[in-house]
């Protein structure tokens, strides 16, 4: 028998969290997108030739574009070197912190601060492990140092792209808005993808990896935030989670769900007024009321004199 199915024992913390985190929409995006990260990576580590030539017959491509077209190559190099530039993603990540520390929305923006830092430092590691060399031209357009995988412009613009539309949707903002966002971040991603290319400082791959892997840890951050909030505020109140936040993590619930979950200890439904349940313990009501005795002094009443007296 589980801990679920014991009654009067409820999941702990560590586990309702990770079942909340597997269950959320998110949390499965975030698996997805890793998983096509390091596959990506691997093919490239072990030598996977159809992978290879396809970004060498890319980048020879988008090479003799850019020199044959110095004005197009100009403005790219402006909008790499400018828009999508890791520390222009970050300047906007560092506004948007800015703003929710002053809305007093304080352990959020050290949540976001900290996720762009591990972003930082991830890529760096990688790059260092992997090793990979960049391309190299007789004529280059542009230059750029270090290990080319993964591309640290693809990866800080949809890690820095993906945190601010979430920032956007718990802040509740206008869907008009969200959605004009989610275009902007669309095509700033392409531009960063597209430019590194072009001007033949990455291959297609890295780019590819650098999305996937930025997009996986901001979409997984915004799991790990919305799985351990609610046992976070519980153990810093000194209390159980509220009933609310009971259905995190247990079998059948939904994080992001209107619909009730399953709870495996005693919590019933008892009927309140206006026609609304009210969720708590199971009160029985008393089978027989008596209605309440008043006790009487005979030497409290006025006596009543007696006729002819």
């Amino acid at each position: 028998m589980t801990d679920t199915d014991r009654p009067g024992r409820r999941p702990g913390p560590a586990r309702g969290a990770a079942a909340a985190w597997l269950a959320a929409p998110a949390g499965k995006a975030a698996l997805l997108l890793t998983t096509a990260a390091a596959l990506t990576i691997v093919l490239v580590v072990v030598g996977a030739q159809p992978v290879l030539r396809l970004d060498q017959a890319v980048a020879e491509r988008g090479h003799a574009a850019a020199l044959q077209h110095p004005g197009f190559t100009h403005a790219s190099r402006i909008v790499t070197d400018w828009v999508v530039d890791p520390w222009t993603m970050r300047l906007l990540l560092a506004a948007a912190v800015a703003r929710l520390w002053h809305r007093r929305q304080r352990l959020l923006a050290w949540w976001v601060a900290c996720t762009s830092a591990v972003e930082w430092a991830l890529r760096s590691v990688l790059r260092w492990a992997i090793g990979r060399d960049r391309p190299e031209w007789e004529r280059p357009v542009d230059s750029a140092d270090f290990a080319a995988m993964p591309s640290g412009h693809a990866m800080t613009t949809a890690a820095t792209c993906v945190l601010l539309l979430w920032i956007a949707r718990i802040t509740h903002l206008p869907a008009g808005l969200l959605r004009l966002g989610a275009a902007t971040a669309a095509v700033a991603v392409a531009a960063a993808c597209f430019t590194r290319v072009f001007l033949g400082v990455h291959w297609l791959t890295d780019t590819l990896a650098g999305t996937l892997l930025g997009a996986a840890l901001a979409t997984g951050s915004a799991a790990t935030w919305h799985a351990v909030r609610p046992y976070g505020d519980a153990a810093r109140s000194g209390a159980s989670p509220a009933v609310d936040d009971l259905s995190w993590g247990l079998p059948g619930a939904h994080p992001f769900s209107t619909a009730p979950a399953a709870v495996p200890w005693s919590l019933a439904a008892a009927p309140a007024r206006g026609g609304r349940a009210a969720v708590g313990p199971a009160v029985p009501e008393p089978r027989h009321q008596l209605p309440p005795t008043v006790p009487t002094c005979d030497h409290a009443r006025p006596e009543k004199e007696a006729p002819g007296e």
